[in-house]
């Protein structure tokens, strides 16, 4: 087994874990900056107890996110175990033709429920090669959940184990990723409780989320794609509220709040630690619209320890390809940002299909701005659109991204290497993840970006499609050994939409297309562009025996003039049974 798949236990475990306790889906976009200081704080979930709830972003809209099927119940766990003979041929710059056997076993879970929900797909597959083809083992999955523990009590969590294509200064591509390919394994894992209740005519609400992410490869990285590549990070949120709605005490609602975030992240012993206290005031203008103004206090600080230096004064790098952190040495500001913030937002939810929020402030020592919006036109279509501004590391974007993710999606798979596509196949909530994968530098960033996705169901048909923009600026001291990292802005504009369908009861099809398109400042990365696309087809020979066929083709191309564009087909043939 390979070091990526002993990595993979703690994710693998919590997955496991999951499908027989499954934990809970909040209603708000998780800490992604979306609704500002006015209900989220910096948490990955947080509500407004001052009435001005920052609106179901997507899981409520529409009624179809947790605890809108009160008194249904809906339980599918389907495992399953595959047979696939791959052939992958290099069609630029080289002519090489490999040869695969895959074994796969896995199984796919939703369950529906007035107390409790789930959707989880996991995934481990063996990859043996003929010839010259080399061998490998991958585990995929993600997960969503959660658990009424008690009235008012829940638990949520989610998971994450996927595979991209890291190059030089840490741009990340996905596809591609059978054994031979420069394969990245990255796995996060997070969860927690939430509570509400009500004393008197006073809302408290508190959430507490933990989470853990590690960037693994097999086999050293060697440095061949520099020392700044993220390892592993502890994650920790916390947020706190109280306060009384409008019409109570005054014709306006009060409240306060306070919020904690802090990313530990083993890279030279990288932190970012955000806190926050505040004030809020809701002033409901008319039955749907609400108008949520929020001063308070914040303190965000990142600090670092450098790398160990030999006797010439030169970084060490371990043999995992890392810089090797000084233990010895101080830990040392990088960023420190701290006075007054404010916030306002505008929230406005017309009927239970749609929900709108926009917010504007000061934060991070200059203009913040975001917002969600969430509308279900009918039952069979969503659209989702999430703004977000914020500072963490790698590992706590990840898990904010995993956060807004529904619980009652399915996982869109390469039907030839079987890993994760860019999208979840679902009718509520922020259905992409290609924004949080585009860079796995170390350093801590601040984010900004956009995330938008649109998925229909109409007869036979399921159809979806996500777009997006990250932007990171990267955040080191210039006296440290991630100097050139400081000031780094690395971009990623992504694309994924999926299209499948049914050929009677007993054959299908789908396809799937994505594009990534990154781009940086720093003269080693340059710019890097990765598509591809795939097709399948597959017919039951039987009630429980499933044959199927795939095509797909991943292409990747690089600005630099020296480098060729490279360009790889494959084709599968396989045969699944599901009990």
């Amino acid at each position: 087994m390979s070091v990526g798949s002993v990595f993979a236990y703690p994710a693998l475990a919590c997955l496991a874990v999951m499908m027989l306790v499954p934990v809970e889906a909040q209603a708000q976009v998780a800490g992604s900056g979306a609704a500002g200081m006015a209900g989220t704080g910096s948490g990955m979930g947080g509500t407004s107890a001052t009435g001005a709830d920052s609106g179901a972003t997507g899981k409520s809209a529409g009624g179809t996110g947790h605890g809108a099927a009160k008194g249904a119940r809906q339980l599918a766990i389907t495992p399953y175990i595959e047979v696939d003979q791959i052939v992958t041929a290099e069609l630029s710059p080289g002519s090489d033709v490999l040869t695969w056997t895959q074994l796969a076993v896995g199984v796919d879970a939703s369950i529906t429920g007035r107390n409790n929900a789930l959707a989880a797909s996991v995934r481990y597959q063996k990859q043996i090669g003929w010839g010259r083809a080399s061998n490998g083992d991958v585990l995929s999955g993600v997960a969503r959940g959660y658990t009424t523990v008690l009235p008012g009590l829940t638990l949520e969590a989610g998971a994450l184990a996927t595979q991209t294509r890291v190059g030089s200064g840490g741009s990340a591509l996905s596809g591609g990723t059978l054994p031979g390919t420069s394969r990245t394994n990255i796995y996060t894992v997070y969860g927690g409780p939430s509570f509400k209740t009500r004393a008197g005519d006073l809302n408290l609400s508190a959430d507490y989320r933990a989470g853990y992410t590690k960037v693994d490869e097999p086999g050293a990285y060697g440095g061949a794609v520099g020392p700044d590549i993220f390892d592993s990070s502890v994650t920790q949120v916390a947020d706190l509220e109280a306060g009384v709605e409008p019409d109570v005490i005054l014709p306006v609602g009060l409240g306060v709040g306070g919020s904690f975030y802090q990313e530990d992240i083993s890279n030279l012993d990288q932190r970012v630690r955000d806190m926050q206290a505040r004030g809020l005031v809701t002033v409901p203008v008319s039955r749907t619209v609400r108008v949520v103004g929020a001063l308070g206090y914040e303190d965000v600080e990142v600090s670092s320890r450098d790398a160990l230096r030999d006797a010439d004064g030169n970084p060490v790098i371990g043999s995992d390809g890392r810089y090797r952190t000084d233990k010895s040495a101080p830990r040392e500001l990088a960023y420190d940002v701290s006075g007054l913030i404010w916030d306002v937002a505008v929230m406005w939810r017309p009927s239970r299909r749609t929900s709108l929020s926009a917010h504007v402030g000061r934060r991070y020592g200059g203009t913040a701005y975001g917002g969600t919006l969430a509308w279900a036109p009918n039952d069979r279509s969503s659209v989702n659109l999430a703004v977000y501004n914020n500072i963490s590391g790698f590992g706590g974007q990840l898990n904010r991204v995993i956060d807004q993710l529904p619980d009652d999606f399915e996982a869109v798979r390469d039907p030839v290497t079987g890993d994760l596509r860019g999208c979840v196949s679902s009718l509520n909530g922020g259905t992409c993840l290609s924004g949080a994968l585009g860079s796995v530098r170390s350093a801590v960033f601040r984010a900004q970006g956009f995330a938008a996705s649109y998925s229909t169901r109409f007869g036979r048909l399921d159809a979806g499609i996500g777009a997006g923009y990250d932007h990171r600026r990267f955040i080191a001291r210039e006296d440290s050994v991630l100097a050139a990292a400081n000031g780094t802005v690395d971009e990623n504009w992504w694309l994924a939409a999926y299209l499948s369908g049914r050929l009677g009861r007993e054959a299908g099809w789908s396809t799937s297309v994505y594009a990534n398109w990154l781009s940086s400042s720093d003269p080693l990365t340059g710019n890097v562009t990765g598509y591809g696309g795939s097709a399948s087809y597959y017919r039951m020979l039987a009630r429980r025996l499933r044959a199927s066929l795939a095509l797909s083709i991943d292409g990747a191309s690089r600005d630099d003039t020296f480098d060729d564009d490279i360009w790889t087909a494959s084709a599968l043939a396989g045969l699944r049974y599901s009990f």
